[in-house]
């Protein structure tokens, strides 16, 4: 069996418990490179053999998947955050389904949501925003023409930013023509629950400032809407003059 497990966003112990009992088990651990803590390796068993995926080709991961399996190993193919955000997972599977070999996909906890605890904000607050928008910028890879970032902003959604840091400038520009205003909240979150982690706040107006101050360029997620900072409505989930199937409405 392969498994596909999605390590979380970098601490060591947000892998879920499924992922972590699969790794203890795994004969074969295939890693994304720097991007996966190499912490979650000492938890392999003895005689475990690691292969580093930032050096492979597709070609070479599904070879040494099927090797493995031929040889009655245990594979994991551990991913950075959730494998089905920007993980490239669509690929892999769909080589593995045409040559009819089985797999399993463990979800892992995505840096988008441990960047928003590391700031301690919630991305749906009522009257503010209901809709969370997970894109990039274009660059080596394209996005759709609909799926433009000044496009997306235009919605005033709450929004988490991948891979795009590097491009700040950019991202900025982009930003402030959708939202229509250059005070809009914005957060970047450096290698979000690593022990290095690093956050800086701002707005739209001078959080380039502030992240090309600090040399970040990569690793980083960008959140950016009014849910960072502003006011908001109590929910109606725990208001005592609001009834549901649990609890009735005190008078």
């Amino acid at each position: 069996m392969i498994s596909f497990i999605g390590a979380g966003p970098g601490n060591v112990d947000l892998i879920t418990v499924k992922g972590r009992r699969l790794l203890e088990e795994a004969d074969v651990v295939i890693y994304a490179g720097s991007l996966v803590s190499k912490e979650h390796l000492n938890f392999c068993k003895e005689g475990c053999k690691f292969y580093n995926s930032a050096s492979m080709t597709l070609e070479e991961v599904i070879e040494t998947m099927e090797t493995s399996l031929k040889n009655s190993l245990k594979v994991v193919r551990l991913h950075t955050g959730d494998p089905s955000i920007y993980g490239a997972i669509r690929e892999q599977m769909d080589m593995l389904d045409k040559n009819r070999i089985s797999y399993e996909v463990v979800p892992g906890v995505s840096s988008f949501t441990a960047a928003c605890s590391s700031i301690r904000k919630e991305f749906t607050l009522p009257d503010v925003s209901q809709t969370i928008i997970l894109t990039r910028i274009e660059g080596r890879t394209p996005v759709p023409k609909e799926e433009d970032l000044e496009k997306l902003a235009a919605h005033k959604a709450s929004m988490a930013i991948f891979l795009s840091v590097q491009e700040m400038d950019r991202v900025v520009e982009k930003l402030i023509k959708g939202y229509g205003r250059d005070d809009v909240p914005v957060a970047v979150v450096y290698k979000a629950t690593w022990e290095d982690e690093k956050i800086i706040l701002g707005t739209l107006k001078d959080i380039e400032e502030k992240v090309e101050n600090e040399g970040i360029n990569k690793m980083a997620q960008i959140l950016v809407g009014d849910f960072i900072d502003s006011n908001y409505s109590r929910s109606k989930l725990y208001d005592p003059t609001f009834s549901h199937e649990y609890r009735s409405a005190s008078k």
